[in-house]
């Protein structure tokens, strides 16, 4: 008999362990439990965006549990969560079969994200309710300002109540992303640190459609914008864009308004050589001038500043310009996208571009000798070489195949990128060869390349990403000499060879 009772509640013990280990481990029906391979390549074929949470066993998620599910909540109808628990006899067989070991992570889970079908990155922003939620949302965008250490200091503000509780506040107001927020977000940090106590210096990212009415509010019509505001009160507008840290402490210490803007000032016309066109005379100047050299230039442009005296000195020939902000209908005509742009132009047509004239003597030797200019220089990209050049419709189908791959990107006009190109290229060439390695170049500037760069987080040129298998590894921060190059890639050869020596 008392065996009997032992066995039952010895039973007993088990039953009621094994609910208890059941409720530790409930989890919202918003996050998808896969527990095959087959569920999860059925769920990324069906969902373009899943972040997929790893664990090592059933409760070793329960710290993140309640915040993805609240994360779910959010972006349900944007992206898709989904739990794959690596303790069980299922789960085992689908992390060793996508190598995911979350033992080795830190509480033993890990996140990756999946975009489009495919893997996309690891999950390494803040496991925070707003972070993760901005990311999956935009998958592909840069992270939260705040997410940056180094801008512990900015007060990053979500509502306009939060602005006017401050007595006193320069707030910069900008969308994540923009060219000279970047540029000035570190001088905005530092003039933070080194006035915290002092001054009170926020950011608020006003791009959402919500919040119209406060740009309209406070004259936001570009990013960054800067409001100053004082016992609650906006007063007016900071504009240094070019400034540092120290002209934006400087200026809290005494806030003024902005000073009017002096107009620019216009190219006179009065005894200058150069004949100023106009849309309407265009053309029939071009009927009275068998030859003549046009300058299309717009008056706020720094290098057309800089050109306009020395093309008023040069001579002989006969020298006009176009100001095509004013008489768009020629800048239209001729496709004029950029400034100064210098053409040469024979018996009404136009015969050249030329982008090399910007100094007196190289005008005066071109107008000597008109001629066609100079063919550009053979891109990178047409030059043999063993650097696989891949854009965004082969870069992932190419590096998945690839054991190693070290990839450039890059923008052609980019003097780094000019110096690092012939010792990436030599170390490429050594390695073309061998089927395992890549050498990778990726032009940013070109089509859906930039899009692919923004996926791969390049913010600046040339950055150089580790790739094994096609996924994400390290990114590369050594020795831009082809001895740097060479030696990553031979030291990753030999980290193979001492895995195999140790397998045998």
């Amino acid at each position: 008999m008392s065996l009997v009772l032992t066995f039952f509640f010895f039973f007993l013990h088990t039953v009621c362990l094994a609910s208890v280990l059941q409720a530790a481990v409930k989890v919202s029906p918003l996050i998808e439990k896969v527990s095959d391979h087959k569920d999860l390549k059925k769920l990324l074929r069906t969902r373009s965006n899943v972040l997929v949470l790893y664990t090592k066993s059933a409760t070793s998620g329960d710290s993140k549990f309640k915040l993805l599910s609240d994360v779910a909540q959010v972006v349900k109808g944007q992206g898709t969560i989904a739990w794959v628990n690596c303790g069980d006899s299922e789960g085992r067989k689908l992390c060793k079969k996508v190598k995911v070991d979350p033992s080795s992570k830190s509480g033993g889970a890990e996140l990756l994200h999946y975009k489009d079908g495919t893997f996309h990155t690891e999950y390494n922003r803040p496991a925070t309710y707003k972070s993760m939620v901005a990311f999956l949302k935009d998958p592909t965008g840069a992270p939260l300002w705040e997410e940056n250490p180094e801008a512990k200091d900015i007060v990053h503000v979500e509502t306009e109540k939060v602005i006017l509780r401050a007595s006193a506040m320069s707030s910069v107001i900008s969308p994540t992303g923009c060219g000279v927020c970047k540029r000035m977000q570190p001088v905005f940090q530092q003039a933070a640190t080194e006035t915290k106590g002092k001054f009170v210096l926020a950011g608020m990212n006003v791009h959402p459609a919500e919040f119209d009415g406060l740009k309209q509010e406070y004259n936001v019509k570009g990013y960054p914008t800067f409001c100053y505001f004082e016992k609650g009160k906006f007063r007016h507008h900071y504009e240094n864009y070019g400034g540092t840290a120290k002209d934006i402490t400087d200026w809290m210490k005494n806030p003024q308004p902005p000073q009017p803007k002096v107009p620019e000032v216009q190219w006179s016309e009065t005894d200058s050589p150069v004949f100023h066109l106009t849309d309407d005379s265009f053309d029939g100047f071009l009927a009275e001038h068998p030859s003549v050299l046009i300058m299309f230039y717009a008056p706020w442009c720094g290098h057309c500043k800089k050109m306009k005296p020395e093309y008023e000195e040069a001579s002989p020939g006969v020298l006009a310009a176009v100001d095509t902000t004013i008489h768009k209908a020629v800048g239209d005509r001729f496709k004029i996208s950029g400034f100064p742009t210098v053409k040469y132009f024979e018996k009404g047509e136009d015969k050249f571009t030329l982008p090399h004239l910007r100094s007196k003597d190289k005008i005066i030797e071109y107008l000597q000798n008109p001629q066609a200019p100079p063919p550009p220089e053979q891109s990178w990209e047409d030059k043999p070489s063993g650097v696989s050049h891949l854009g965004m419709e082969d870069f992932r189908e190419v590096l998945k195949k690839k054991k190693h791959a070290l990839v450039m990107f890059y923008a052609p006009w980019c003097p780094h990128c000019k110096n690092a190109v012939p010792h990436f290229t030599t170390a490429a060439d050594l390695f073309k060869e061998d089927r395992k390695i890549a050498y990778v170049a990726v032009d940013c500037t070109k089509g859906q390349n930039q899009e692919l760069c923004k996926q791969e987080s390049v913010e600046g040129y040339p950055t150089f990403n580790y790739y094994n298998y096609g996924k994400f590894a390290e990114k590369y921060n050594g020795d831009r000499g082809e001895a740097g190059f060479i030696g990553f890639m031979r030291s990753l050869r030999g980290r193979d060879q001492g895995k195999r020596k140790e397998e045998l």
